[in-house]
């Protein structure tokens, strides 16, 4: 299947995400999280970029950034080359490090802006992580509460009030705020195992597979299409369990 084309933004902003290719960590330690901060300033310079907002987490990025001379897949391959680069000498490893090209959507208004914003920063509280966002010291959040030191805070904090004082507070209190943020991420396929599968069989009726073969076609169907609309099943197991070819479970 062709992979779909990049959305661009109009205003330049774009919510990136990266990952370590199969799920790998990409910060095995401090050094290496200070290594990628340093990477995105040296390379500030260089692209004259302006970033808004990152977070380092375990095995993946967030960054809120907007391009200005150089295109964002240029930005990003310039970051990601360098510490990919960098990251397999030192731990002796060889081949890529991120997982394909990068993810990105584009960020065309300031509402969705500081939705944005604020789903970056809460980043790991939602990941169980800390229990609140100031303790994450891998983050941009210290560039709005205390002194910026390569971060175009103005650009956000003029959103919120042209006080500076005002809207340090304003930041807070907004990133502070109980929400269901739902930004760019990758979508987790977790395979279930057969046991799961059954059980889902069991708890539409079906005491075994037995009696699953030899129901009426159109009850069958039925129930199998409620089981295969499940996240995690996949086609290939609903045939292997339930003895049914694919092409009939696949047309369903």
């Amino acid at each position: 299947m062709p992979r779909q084309a990049r959305k661009y933004s109009n205003s330049g902003i774009y919510h990136i995400m990266v990952r370590g290719i199969n799920k790998q960590n990409i910060f095995e330690e401090d050094e290496d999280r200070e290594r990628f901060i340093k990477t995105l300033k040296y390379y500030k310079e260089i692209s004259k970029y302006e970033i808004y907002a990152y977070c380092l987490m375990t095995n993946h990025v967030h960054l809120l950034i907007r391009e200005t001379m150089e295109p964002i897949s240029l930005i990003m391959q310039r970051i990601n080359g360098s510490y990919g680069i960098w990251y397999n000498t030192k731990y002796e490893r060889c081949g890529y490090l991120f997982q394909g090209r990068f993810k990105s959507e584009p960020v065309e208004d300031n509402r969705y802006f500081q939705t944005v914003f604020r789903y970056i920063h809460q980043n790991p509280l939602k990941a169980n992580l800390v229990k609140d966002i100031k303790e994450w010291k891998w983050s941009s959040l210290k560039e709005y509460y205390d002194k910026a030191s390569f971060i175009d805070t103005d650009y956000v904090l003029d959103m919120f009030s042209e006080d500076k004082e005002s809207a340090v507070e304003k930041v807070k209190h907004y990133l502070s705020e109980a929400n269901e943020d739902t930004c760019l991420e990758y979508e987790e396929r977790r395979k279930l195992r057969d046991e799961e599968i059954i059980n889902f069989f069991i708890k539409l009726g079906i005491k075994n597979i037995s009696e699953l073969q030899q129901s009426e076609k159109l009850k069958r169907n039925d129930i199998i299409k409620k089981v295969k609309a499940i996240k995690g099943v996949t086609v290939r197991q609903l045939a292997r369990i339930t003895g049914i070819s694919r092409s009939v479970i696949g047309r369903l």
